[in-house]
C-alpha cells in the first residue's frame, strides 16, 4: 500500500465518522481508530516491511504513531489552494460525491470526457473517480456548457471538492 493510499484511508475514516477500520494486504496490516470524542485519527497497529520504507522521500511535518512508540512514519502535508474566485452564483458546481482520484479520461491516450466550452446534456459522463480500485463514472446533473474544470487530472479529491463549473441551459 502506498503512502498516499494510507493518507486517503485516514481521511476517509476521519470524514466518514467510522470509529475503527482494519485492513490487511499480504505483508501489510493497518488498523485505524477514530474516537468520536477526540475526532483525531490514531493508528494503533501498523506493520510495514522494511523494504517499503527504504527510499521514501522526506516529507514535511506531522507524523503518525505506529505500534512501536519509538518509530514514526512521516506524512506529507498538502496545501490546498482554493480555485480562483469568480461570480459563481449563476453556475452549477459539480462536486465530488466521494473521496478518490480524479481522471478526465477513460484511459491513457484517450480524449477527455469533456472540455471547456463543450455543451453537455444531463446524464452525460464528465469524469471518473477512482476509489479503492473501483472506477466510478460521474455524470452531469444538469444540461449546459462547461465553463471551467476546477481540478487537475489524477488529483486526489476530498468529498464535496468542486470539480466543474457548468452554465446551465
Amino acid at each position: 500500500m502506498k503512502l498516499n493510499e494510507i493518507q486517503n484511508l485516514i481521511r476517509f475514516v476521519v470524514k466518514s465518522g467510522v470509529s475503527e477500520i482494519e485492513l490487511e494486504l499480504n505483508d501489510f496490516k493497518i488498523k485505524i481508530k477514530n474516537p468520536s470524542s477526540q475526532r483525531e485519527t490514531i493508528i494503533t497497529e501498523m506493520t510495514v516491511p522494511a523494504s517499503y520504507l527504504q527510499g521514501l522521500p522526506a516529507f514535511q511535518a506531522t507524523s503518525i504513531a505506529s505500534s512501536d512508540p519509538a518509530e514514526t512514519i512521516p506524512v506529507q502535508k498538502e496545501s490546498l489552494t482554493p480555485p480562483p474566485t469568480t461570480d459563481e452564483s449563476n453556475y452549477h458546481i459539480v462536486r465530488a460525491p466521494m473521496i478518490g482520484t480524479f481522471y478526465r479520461t477513460s484511459g491513457p491516450g484517450k480524449p477527455p470526457f469533456v472540455n471547456i466550452g463543450d455543451e453537455i446534456k444531463k446524464g452525460q459522463p464528465l469524469c471518473i473517480i477512482e476509489a479503492m480500485k473501483l472506477f466510478n463514472e460521474i455524470e452531469s446533473e444538469v444540461s449546459g456548457k462547461i465553463i471551467k474544470v476546477l481540478v487537475e487530472d489524477m488529483t486526489a479529491l476530498e468529498y464535496e471538492t468542486p470539480m466543474f463549473l457548468i452554465n446551465p441551459l
